[in-house]
């Protein structure tokens, strides 16, 4: 069972995935359907280091995101249908200015601001371990 103490103690019960990007683990929080993307990391005070939110959308495109009632300074890393990082941008809490992918992206990644920075991932990057997209029936 994974523990991610009182930083994510406000979290619903989304799914988590462990997530790899080079030697660093993320275990991610999985926001994969229209009411848990829109819902996001809304109202949240803080976030575990090393915790995150994963974003599935169910096609490639330029995806963007903002952080409307959101509180915590986030990186939204925009990520292909093949784990490829495209581009990461910086977004401060309660802005409800769009940051997007910069070309088409299949899946957002958001972290603590300048989680990727300090670890030297940028675009270009690769990300291991997200889940597969489940079939609409």
């Amino acid at each position: 069972m994974l523990c991610f103490g009182p930083a994510l103690a406000q979290q619903t019960s989304l799914p988590t995935a462990t997530l790899n990007a080079g030697i660093h683990v993320i275990q991610a929080e999985v926001a994969g359907n229209a009411a848990t993307r829109s819902q996001g990391l809304m109202r949240r005070k803080a976030m575990a280091q090393g915790a995150g939110m994963l974003f599935l959308f169910d096609e490639s495109a330029a995806h963007c995101m903002w952080m409307k009632n959101t509180l915590i300074p986030l990186s939204v890393a925009f990520i292909d249908e093949r784990g490829q990082i495209v581009n990461i941008a910086d977004m401060q809490p309660l802005d409800e200015t769009s940051h997007c992918a910069s070309r088409p992206a299949r899946y957002a990644l958001e972290m603590n601001q300048g989680w990727f920075r300090k670890r030297g991932i940028g675009p270009g990057s690769h990300v291991d371990g997200i889940p597969p997209m489940k079939r609409r029936q």
